[in-house]
């Protein structure tokens, strides 16, 4: 992880330099932003490996910000790690709904917010977990109109190519490995986020909406990733 670029989106200077000294001092290399206007710049020319993205901002909000990060193609693959000293459930959501991949509450610490850091990325390179080796399953999977190729990490539908974070994608990969069978919140959590304690069961729920929103006609009524009421989900038998 060592050399990895991380881009810090905080209105508050001190916070700022504080979070950037501690993420250089363990050997990351730190770019600064102190509005939304300024992070999406930055995003779009530097392509950090890791965006540190405050809620509240000035000029453009980061919940707005994360939303058009996962909206241009470039950037869409970019973990974010939110952070803010809202402590909601629904702002919770909200950052997870609009791309977040994990969420830091003011104030932190910052050993945790190191510690954080270093398993997103984890998260978003290592490859996934299960029963399946990798070297052993098929290299695509299709089921009508989704097609999921593991050696190039592509997605389409109906064609169309279809942009996923890397844990939406680490997601796809786990369920596509077994359609018909149900697995449990902690089944997927265990699978696909690992020995990661700062994860909670509803982090689940919240990926598996984004991803019905990025593969399926009609997220609402979805025809590959099913709800099993009571137990979890399932990716549809062809």
């Amino acid at each position: 992880m060592i050399g990895k670029k991380i881009l810090v989106v905080d209105d508050e200077e001190d916070i700022v330099n504080l979070i950037a000294y501690n993420l250089e001092r363990e050997g990351y290399f730190v770019s600064k932003a102190m509005n939304g206007s300024e992070a999406l710049q930055k995003v779009r020319d530097e392509k950090p490996d890791l965006v540190l993205l405050d809620l509240m901002l000035p000029e453009i909000s980061g919940l707005d910000v994360a939303r058009s990060i996962r909206i241009e193609p470039s950037t869409a693959s970019i973990p974010i790690i939110m952070l803010t000293a809202r402590v909601g459930e629904i702002d919770k959501i909200l950052g997870l709904e609009m791309g977040a991949d994990d969420y830091v509450t003011k104030p932190f610490s910052t050993r945790e917010l190191v510690a954080r850091v270093r398993a997103v990325l984890r998260r978003s390179e290592a490859p996934i977990r299960g029963r399946i080796d990798d070297q052993e399953r098929e290299e695509t999977f299709s089921q009508d109109d989704l097609f999921v190729s593991f050696t190039t990490h592509q997605v389409t539908v109906e064609g169309r190519p279809v942009e996923l974070t890397p844990m939406e994608f680490k997601l796809l990969k786990f369920l596509t490995g077994r359609p018909g069978r149900v697995y449990s919140r902690d089944q997927i959590l265990d699978h696909v986020w690992g020995d990661e304690s700062f994860v909670e069961p509803r982090t689940v729920d919240v990926h598996i909406r984004r991803l019905r929103s990025r593969i399926e006609k009609d997220p609402a009524n979805p025809r590959h990733i099913l709800t099993v009421r009571g137990t979890g989900y399932k990716l549809a038998e062809s």
